[in-house]
């Protein structure tokens, strides 16, 4: 007899602005994980996607807020690097806790539709 793993349930929240994806769970991915990794190309790397395309994502990112959500600065004495603003971390904080208020508002259909599932 196989087993079944259980159901996960996700929410994918994004806001469109100007016909594109202003923030979305790709975004806010990519904001967590340079956070952890320190740069874009490490972050772009863990993600698996070019550097490009992370740059143009955080581009867009940056354009679509009054505040940047991510700052680089080039080399020097430091050697540059890449941050997430306090409005960058702002930013996941809020995706993330959307995220979580629909999760609980929505736990007792969660909990129906998991049992409708075939073992």
């Amino acid at each position: 007899m196989a087993t079944s793993s259980q159901p996960r349930f996700q929410f994918r929240l994004r806001v469109y602005r100007d016909g594109g994806i202003a923030i979305g769970p790709g975004k806010i991915a990519l904001l967590e994980a340079i956070l952890q990794a320190g740069s874009i190309t490490a972050a772009a790397q863990q993600m698996g996607m070019s550097y490009r395309r992370a740059w143009l994502l955080i581009d867009e990112l940056n354009r679509a807020l009054r505040e940047p959500a991510v700052e680089s600065a080039v080399g020097g004495a430091r050697g540059g690097g890449t941050v997430v603003t306090e409005a960058g971390k702002e930013l996941i904080r809020l995706y993330r806790g959307i995220e979580a208020t629909a999760h609980a508002a929505a736990a007792d259909d969660i909990a129906a539709m998991t049992r409708m599932l075939a073992d």
